[in-house]
C-alpha cells in the first residue's frame, strides 16, 4: 500500500509550478508516439494499465476522475526522469539501464499524446485526400457540418480536434459504445450523456418524424428531423415521443471504408480545430 501512495503521489500531483516547456524531441510525432506506445505495452501495461489508466500494481499516469486538473499532472519530462531513474524504495524501478534513452523519451511522448487533444498529436495521412472521403464516400457531411458547410444532424466538427483526443475520435468511428472525453488529460470513467438521441415523434394529426433529440421538457419537445429540420412541439400536439437506444451515427467505419481511406480520413479529422489562444481563456 505504501508503494501504491508513494506511486499515486508522484503521478497524480499537481505541479506545484508551472512546469517549462518540454525538451522532449519526439513529443507530436505520430511514429515515434507509436513506438512509445509499443514500449509502453511492453513494459509498463502490467503494473500501470492499458493507456496509463492505472493498474492492479500502480495508478494511472494519466488522471481521471472528476475534480482533477487536465493539465495538472507531472510533467512529461519528470515522468520521463521517472522512468529513466526510477523511485528508490518502491517497487518502480529505473528503466534507464533496461531502455534505451531515445526509447524512454518516446514514452514520454506516448503518455503526452495520451494527455493531449487529437490537434496536439494528429494521426498520420494524407488530409486532402481524407477531406474528399469526409465529404464523398464517407457521406460524413450529411450529418456533420465542418466551418460553415454540412448538416446539423449531428455535432459541428469544426473544432473536433481541439476539444476531443485522438482515441476519442477514432474510437466514436469504430465502436459501438465508446467514451467521450473532455479537453486532454482526462479520462472518464463513464460515458456521459449524449444530446443526440435517435427519437421517432407520432403528431395527433397522423405524422411520424424521425430525428435526433436535441430539448425536452414536461410541457414541449424540440428535435432535428433526418432531413436537417428543425422541429419544435408542445407535448400536447403529440401522441407518442420514443426515443430508441443507441445511435444514428455509424460505427464501422474501419470496414465501410479501405484502409487507405480510413486512415485519410482520421488525419484530416485530427487537424480540425483551433488552438485556444491565452487572450480567449
Amino acid at each position: 500500500m505504501k508503494r501504491i501512495v508513494v506511486l499515486l503521489l508522484l503521478a497524480a500531483a499537481p505541479a506545484l509550478a508551472q512546469p517549462k516547456a518540454s525538451t522532449n524531441p519526439f513529443l507530436g510525432n505520430p511514429q515515434a508516439v507509436a513506438e512509445g506506445k509499443a514500449t509502453y505495452d511492453r513494459y509498463c501495461t502490467a503494473c500501470h494499465g492499458p493507456d496509463a489508466t492505472a493498474g492492479e500494481r500502480a495508478p494511472a499516469i494519466v488522471l481521471s476522475g472528476a475534480g482533477t486538473a487536465l493539465r495538472g499532472e507531472r510533467s512529461i519530462d519528470q515522468i520521463v526522469a521517472v522512468v529513466r531513474n526510477g523511485i528508490p524504495g518502491t517497487g518502480m524501478p529505473a528503466w534507464g539501464t533496461r531502455i534505451s534513452s531515445d526509447d524512454i523519451l518516446k514514452l514520454g511522448a506516448y503518455v503526452n499524446a495520451l494527455r493531449g487533444t487529437a490537434m496536439d498529436n494528429p494521426l498520420p495521412g494524407d488530409p486532402a485526400h481524407g477531406e474528399q472521403v469526409f465529404w464523398g464516400k464517407g457521406q460524413c457531411g450529411t450529418c456533420h457540418m465542418i466551418n460553415g458547410r454540412g448538416g446539423v444532424t449531428g455535432p459541428d466538427l469544426s473544432n473536433i480536434a481541439a476539444v476531443r483526443k485522438t482515441t476519442a475520435i477514432v474510437n466514436a468511428l469504430t465502436k459501438v459504445e465508446h467514451r467521450v472525453f473532455g479537453d486532454g488529460g482526462v479520462h472518464l470513467p463513464a460515458i456521459p450523456p449524449m444530446d443526440y438521441d435517435p427519437v421517432q415523434v407520432v403528431t395527433k394529426d397522423g405524422r411520424t418524424i424521425d430525428g435526433v433529440m436535441r430539448n425536452q421538457d414536461h410541457w414541449s419537445v424540440q428535435f432535428i428531423g433526418m432531413d436537417g429540420t428543425f422541429h419544435s412541439f408542445d407535448r400536447d400536439e403529440l401522441t407518442s415521443v420514443t426515443i430508441r437506444p443507441g445511435s444514428i451515427m455509424p460505427t464501422d467505419y474501419d470496414k465501410r471504408l479501405s484502409p487507405d481511406e480510413f486512415r485519410d480520413l482520421l488525419a484530416f479529422l485530427t487537424r480540425q480545430g483551433h488552438k485556444q489562444t491565452a487572450d480567449a481563456q
